[in-house]
This record gives C-alpha cells, sequence and structure tokens, in this order.
C-alpha cells in the first residue's frame, strides 16, 4: 500500500475506535464524572502526560495509565475513558505530533480502560481480592494497549505485524512497576481517602518529572558525545592530510592497545579505553608546524622542544571538548619512559598510568615495523628484540612480554598492522553511545 493509504487507513481505524469510545463514553457516563477524585485523578494524568517518559518511541510508561486505572476502580469506564483523553490531547497541545499519532494513542489507551471499566467486578476496596483483581485488569490493559499500538503502528508505516508485536521484554520491569503503582495508591485511597492520594500523586508527578529529566540529560550527552567526537574525528582526518600516515597509525595502535589490555585481563571499560587513546595519541600533532612535520626537515632545539608539547596539547584538547577526560590523562603519559627520561612530566615506572605504558609499547612496535614510518621498517621479529631491548629504560618489560603473547600466532598482516583501517577501528555509534552513558 501507498505510504499516503496506509497513513489514511490507520488514521480512519483510529477515528473508528476512538468514535466508539465517545459512544461507549456517552452511554456510561454518570454522576461520577463530578466526584472530587475524578477531578484530582484527571488533574494528575495531565501533568503525567506532559511529563511522560517515551520508551521505544511508541510505546509510553507514565502515571497516567496509573490514574486511568485508578478510575477504572473507582469510577467507572466513562471516567477512565475521559482521563485518558484528557491526557493524551493535554500532551498533544504542548507536543504538536502528528494527528493521527494523537489517535492512536487515545485509541488504543481510551478502549483498555473503557473495557477495564465496564468489566471491573462490584468489590470492596477492603476486600482481600481487591488488589489482585485491580493488578490482573492492570496487565490486562497493558496487553491490550500494546497489541493496539502495534497494530496500528503496522498499518501507519507498512510493517510486519508480528514486528510490530514482538515483545518489548526490556519494559517490563517498568510496566510491573507501573501495575503496582497503580495498586500501592488505590490501597492508599480506600484506607486514607482522597488527601493521602493527592499528596502520593504530588510525589508520582515529582518522580515522573525527574525521570523525564534524567532521559533529557542521557539524550542531550549522546548529541553532545556525538558533536566532541566528530570534532575530535575531524581533526585526525586534517592531521592525515599533512602526515598520510597518522590515521592508520592511530588505527594500528588503537588495536595493538586494545588487544594487549584485554591480554592482561583489563577490564572491559580500559579495554575501550586504551583503544581510544590509541587512535586519539597523537592529536595533539595537529597543533605542530608544517615545517616540522615535514619529512627529512633538520629540526631545531625549539622544534623538539615543540615536539615534546604534543602530548600536552593533545591532552588539553581532550579535556576541553569534554568526556574525555580519562583518555587525555592516558595521551598526555604516553611519552613518559619507565626510567623517568621521558615528557612532559618525568613519570617513572608505575607512576605512569598503565594503559598509558600500553600505547607506548604498542606506538613503539607499530613504528618499527610500518612501512610508511620515517625510519627503517623491521619485521615483527626484529621490533619485538628492540622492544625488549629497550625495556626497562624506555618501556615496561611486562606490557612488552604482554604484545609478545598478542603477537603469537598471529600472521603477517596482523603484526604489520597491513590492514589498519581508521573507520573500521572508529566504530562511530558504539563510542557515543558509551561516551553518553559514562562508561
Amino acid at each position: 500500500m501507498h505510504p499516503g493509504g496506509r497513513l489514511r487507513a490507520a488514521s480512519a481505524v483510529a477515528l473508528a475506535v476512538c468514535a466508539g469510545g465517545l459512544v461507549w463514553f456517552a452511554l456510561t457516563a454518570d454522576h461520577r464524572l463530578g466526584d472530587a477524585l475524578f477531578f484530582t485523578l484527571g488533574a494528575v494524568a495531565i501533568f503525567a502526560g506532559l511529563l511522560t517518559t517515551r520508551l521505544q518511541g511508541t510505546f509510553v510508561v507514565s502515571a497516567t495509565f496509573a490514574m486511568a486505572m485508578l478510575a477504572v476502580a473507582f469510577l467507572g469506564p466513562a471516567a477512565a475513558f475521559a482521563i485518558v483523553v484528557v491526557a493524551e490531547v493535554g500532551q498533544w497541545l504542548v507536543e504538536r505530533y502528528r494527528k493521527v499519532s494523537l489517535g492512536i494513542n487515545v485509541a488504543a489507551s481510551g478502549l483498555p480502560a473503557l473495557a477495564a471499566g465496564a468489566l471491573f467486578p462490584d468489590v470492596s476496596a477492603s476486600s482481600t481480592e481487591f488488589p489482585f483483581l485491580l493488578a490482573g485488569f492492570a496487565c490486562a490493559a497493558i496487553v491490550v494497549n500494546f497489541v493496539l499500538v502495534g497494530l496500528l503502528i503496522a498499518l501507519r508505516d507498512g510493517l510486519s505485524p508480528a514486528v510490530a508485536l514482538r515483545p518489548p521484554l526490556e519494559l517490563v520491569p517498568s510496566l510491573a512497576l507501573n501495575v503496582a503503582l497503580t495498586v500501592a495508591l488505590a490501597e492508599l485511597y480506600a484506607q486514607y481517602g482522597l488527601a493521602a492520594i493527592t499528596f502520593a500523586a504530588l510525589v508520582v508527578i515529582a518522580f515522573s518529572y525527574m525521570t523525564r529529566l534524567v532521559m533529557q540529560a542521557r539524550e542531550r550527552a549522546g548529541a553532545y558525545a556525538a558533536l566532541s567526537w566528530g570534532v575530535l574525528s575531524g581533526l585526525l582526518r586534517t592531521l592525515d592530510e599533512r602526515d598520510p600516515r597518522a590515521a592508520r597509525h592511530g588505527a594500528a595502535v588503537a588495536r595493538f592497545a586494545r588487544d594487549i589490555a584485554a591480554q592482561r585481563q583489563l577490564s572491559r571499560r580500559d579495554q575501550e579505553l586504551a583503544h581510544t587513546a590509541g587512535l586519539l595519541h597523537d592529536i595533539g600533532r595537529f597543533a605542530l608546524s608544517d615545517r616540522v612535520m615535514e619529512r627529512g626537515t633538520t629540526l631545531t632545539d625549539p622544534d623538539w622542544r615543540t615536539i615534546r608539547r604534543h602530548p600536552i596539547i593533545g591532552a588539553d584538547l581532550l579535556r576541553d571538548v569534554g568526556h574525555y577526560g580519562p583518555v587525555a590523562e592516558i595521551v598526555r603519559a604516553h611519552h613518559e619512559r619507565w626510567d623517568g627520561r621521558g615528557y612532559p612530566d618525568g613519570l617513572e615506572g608505575e607512576e605512569i598510568p598503565e594503559i598509558a605504558r600500553i600505547v607506548a609499547v604498542a606506538e613503539v612496535y607499530d613504528t618499527l615495523t610500518a612501512p610508511d614510518t620515517y625510519r627503517t621498517q623491521m619485521t615483527s621479529f626484529e621490533a619485538l628484540n628492540e622492544l625488549r631491548r629497550v625495556a626497562g629504560r624506555q618501556l615496561d618489560p611486562g606490557v612488552v612480554e604482554s604484545l609478545a603473547e598478542v603477537l603469537a600466532g598471529r600472521g603477517t598482516d596482523y603484526r604489520h598492522a597491513d590492514d589498519a583501517d581508521y573507520d573500521r577501528e572508529l566504530d562511530l555509534l558504539r563510542r557515543i553511545d558509551e561516551a553518553a552513558s559514562g562508561g
């Protein structure tokens, strides 16, 4: 079906369900629509709807559901339907999403509320079966809501019903909490009256608001992480234009550093930290002049002083961009030496962060074995012997032996990083997600 046709079909079905709901509402409306409890639940539902946390784009978890189910238990079907409608319309007036989506939300949430209100038995709230009945009806309403939303979304977007109705297992804890909240509020109202449930509802609204703030913060952190990583990636690509080995070298160092960290049984977070630091370890070279970057140039003492500042420049750049504080410390220390004669801080031995020692070994090894460096290329065997020769002075002996174990049994392509690819090592989406989650 054409997209326009699917949209019209979904709109027509949603409108038909809403129209049926309005007729049902009119037939069941009674004096309870003027009850103080109705206005309290309605007000809470409106505010909760505005503070809703959306999960998976289409399914919604909020206190609105609890308010509608309380109306089911104490006020009947008409009140339950009215609460759903005012909450959804209030949210739509603020967010102004597509009208067809408003129709789907009202239809999928209103019809279960109507049915539950009509079928809920007339039992005392003080009876032992009341909380179990309410929990059962709440669970049934969630299932019906999910099925209706899934089918209408499938019709609107041209999806397979099997795909649209795939159970959202990751939402089960949140939905169970909503059911428990509904039962708890019902018991509170039954025992202590309207004042108690009003206070509890205010707590629910505050909780919903805090949840929304947390979700918004995570979204903003993700966007900021995407921007900051994009800036850093752009700088590295620009550096690669000035020094064509930069991107390949960064990718190779990242891969070696991650594998060494894994061999040393560092945590997964530290393995990823080693990988990221390997990619970014030379980013401070971006600030070096073109003359210093040219190969074959005779460097003066001021030139060497400038070169020795690139770890500091890189670390400062990473701290300024944000999200990369731990990486910045590694980048700053990756030219420190085991014997304390390195730069910029003259750290010695285990004063140097372990991941910085790993990056240092990975960098030296790639520099010795790569065909695109400024020195004569060595074989992997020759390079490993050279690393062992300087171990205990320039490099951490333990990390050198960890590299040797990583290289054991590996092919030439891996040992010489001939296939190191910057874009593959970048793995942008995963890195953004980890940065955003504070990993």
